[in-house]
This record gives structure tokens, sequence and C-alpha cells, in this order.
């Protein structure tokens, strides 16, 4: 995985940055995992913006990922390494003996050729998918369920990772890629490594047209707005805007806005802050 500049022809490419993709093995994606991505604009089912500056991009294709990682002791072979427009880390198209194939989040120095499997009792290395109780303290793991059995929801983007750090009793003590420790049932699956494309975030557009591209929208800063319409909005000349805050008068930094979860809660072991 490479990072590539330009030439700065223009002034849009004299700070952008790309992928060289040379990890990257085949161009189209696999028919019978891809459906159709309706746009939404950020919109929900009543038609309202729940995202904003969201609009517009490409067309893409979703690609079925295998999250459950439910077709277990059977070896499965990567067979190429794809670029995925739906999120920032790589996928890898597995397949097993019976002719199946299944797209899995693409860890860490996975090659096509490796073999991966999923179950209690397969080998610790990158790509295999174990239960927590069978995965020794300290080992680094990602794609991690929250719930047994409901498939991988958490530490999914490029170069995420997270650490086993101890067992006790019915849970694991999982270090979260904020910092956070947080309980975990032992009868959840996860996978050994570290996500790949680390070199992910180091990625500069360069210029809006990227951007919009990709579905990003222009955004307006609060303070360039009238009052009527933000309130850090207004002042004779150029003023500051006060306090920073949200449209709609949510402070925006240091304010605490996570309410009280006595569900979740007890199983947070030490905060991200």
């Amino acid at each position: 995985m490479g990072i590539k500049t330009y030439k700065p022809t223009t002034p849009g490419s004299r700070w952008k940055t790309g992928y060289t993709f040379e990890e990257i093995t085949k161009q189209a994606p696999e028919k019978s995992l891809i459906t159709v991505l309706k746009k939404k604009g950020g919109r929900n089912i009543h038609g309202h913006i729940t995202i904003r500056h969201r609009g517009g991009g490409n067309k893409r294709r979703y690609r079925s990922i295998d999250f459950k990682r439910d077709k277990t002791d059977v070896q499965g072979r990567v067979v190429t390494i794809e670029y995925d427009p739906n999120r920032s880390s790589r996928i890898a198209l597995i397949q097993y003996p019976d002719g199946e194939k299944r797209y899995i989040i693409c860890p860490l120095d996975l090659k096509i050729g490796d073999t991966v499997a999923s179950g209690p009792d397969v080998d610790i290395k990158p790509g295999n998918a174990l239960l927590l109780r069978k995965i020794p303290t300290g080992t680094i793991i990602h794609c991690l369920e929250l719930h047994p059995g409901s498939g991988a929801a958490l530490i999914r983007s490029a170069g995420a990772s997270a650490q086993m750090v101890a067992k006790e009793g019915k849970y694991a003590h999982i270090r979260m890629p904020s910092g956070e420790v947080r309980l975990f049932s032992l009868n959840c699956y996860a996978t050994i490594g570290q996500v790949g494309n680390i070199e992910h975030g180091t990625i500069s557009l360069g210029r809006a047209g990227r951007a919009r591209h990709m579905g990003r929208r222009p955004k307006v800063r609060g303070v360039a707005m009238n009052p009527h319409d933000h309130p850090m909005g207004g002042g004779e000349g150029k003023a500051s805007g006060g306090q920073p805050r949200s449209p709609w008068g949510q402070y925006a930094k240091g304010f605490k806005t996570r309410k009280k979860h006595k569900v979740s809660d007890k199983y947070i072991v030490k905060r991200r802050k």
C-alpha cells in the first residue's frame, strides 16, 4: 500500500495525494455479491435531513460483506483483494471448497493464496475469526461482535485495531481504538489482526471537486451566517462567534452529550477520557 503525490500542474494538485492501488488485484467486483445502493442525500424515511452536507457523488454498488463469519471450520482461500467505495478498508474475496464466495474485511498483510477460516478452534493468524474465549491475552483483533451471533459491528475501518487485555468470568476486557476498556461476552466472535489500508488517514483530497465525487457537499461556517441561521452568526465586522455550538444551540466543545445508559454503562471498565 503506497501513497503517491502529483506534480503541481494546477493549484488543486499541489497538495493532492492518492493511493497507488498496488495491492488491488481485480477491478470489477464479484457480480453475485453486489446489490444496488440508492442515494439518500442524508435524509431519513420521512424526508428530513438528519446528516447535513450529503448529496451527489459517483454511483456505487454495495458489496455484501460476511460480518457473521458463520461458515465455521472450513478453510477458504483468498482469491482477490479489491477496492470498496463504501468503506475505508479494502475487502478480500474468499472462495471455499464448495465454490461459495464471500467478501471479508481485509486485514493487514493478508495476501492472495492465503487461507482463512472461522470457528472456535482455528489458528491464531490474521483473517481467522474465533470466539473471544479462545483468543490469547494481548492479541490484536478487529471486526468485533457487540452481542454473540450478531455479526461484526465494531473496529471495521481502515487501520483500526483493538487489544485483548484480560479475561474475567463471563467477559473479556477489550481496549478499544478510542482507549476505552470495555467488557464483551466471551462468546462473541472477533477476527485476528489489524484492518489493512493503514495509510488511509494521510490522504489529502487536494481540491473540492474530489470531495463532491465522494458525495460530500460544501460546508458553510457558522460565523459566516446571519444570526437568524446560526447562533454564532452576525456581529459587526468579523466576529469570533462566541462559544462554539451547533446550529441548534448545542455546545460543541467540552459539553458532554452522552446520557446515562443503564444498560451499557456497566460494561465500560475505563472511559476513553
